[in-house]
């Protein structure tokens, strides 16, 4: 009880949702450090995009994680984190396609049209980032209060087809290079959590 007490209170620390933002973009600094200071290596578009495409992925599971975490300790103040990780994973996303239209295709439509069937996995991932768009711009209060609670969980409920889809973008990515190590680490997290969801929606249904 001490322990759940001292996560509930650092929890509603003024600076704690702060801290963790700061946590969660201290990747993006580094990254525009290493663009000013050339240290992305040989191709340092593909490194922002890259970078830029598995923070989505670790934030969009850090959402997914707050709801089972706030049941299995007991804290409920985590609840007070999963918007801002859903507004960061938007922000991730955004920069990582906002990264391959320019750094990658130079914003030139046809040539990534022509990209898209030549590697699907682009349309899949665009999908995804589609999809989050509806749930950024329905994350505050007054959203909530305009759909009613019922029609903006329903709305939200697309988070788990967009992690699918971001796992799906991330595996067919690495099918190229024959790399799943990091896919099977995400993949088998992902796995936990829906099995966890599912699980809350048969027991209601009982």
């Amino acid at each position: 009880m001490a322990l759940q007490q001292r996560w509930t209170a650092a929890c509603l620390h003024p600076w704690a949702k702060p801290l963790v933002a700061l946590v969660l973009l201290l990747p993006l600094a580094a990254l525009m450090w290493g663009a000013v200071h050339d240290t992305l290596g040989a191709n340092p578009a593909e490194t922002l995009i890259r970078n830029s495409g598995e923070m989505t992925l670790r934030c969009l599971l850090l959402t997914l994680a707050v709801t089972p975490l706030r049941e299995w300790t007991g804290v409920a103040a985590l609840a007070r984190f999963r918007r801002l990780l859903g507004l960061l994973t938007f922000s991730w996303a955004l920069l990582h396609l906002l990264a391959y239209a320019w750094l990658d295709m130079g914003f030139y439509i046809d040539d990534m049209l022509r990209d898209v069937v030549k590697r699907p996995f682009i349309l899949v991932g665009s999908l995804a980032v589609l999809l989050m768009l509806p749930m950024a711009l329905t994350s505050f209060n007054a959203a909530i209060k305009r759909l009613g609670a019922a029609r903006w969980k329903a709305l939200h409920r697309a988070v788990y087809a967009v992690a699918l889809l971001a796992l799906l973008h991330f595996f067919w990515m690495r099918a190229g290079k024959q790399n799943f190590g990091d896919v099977a680490v995400y993949g088998a997290i992902l796995a936990v959590l829906l099995a966890w969801r599912v699980r809350g929606w048969v027991a209601r249904a009982r």
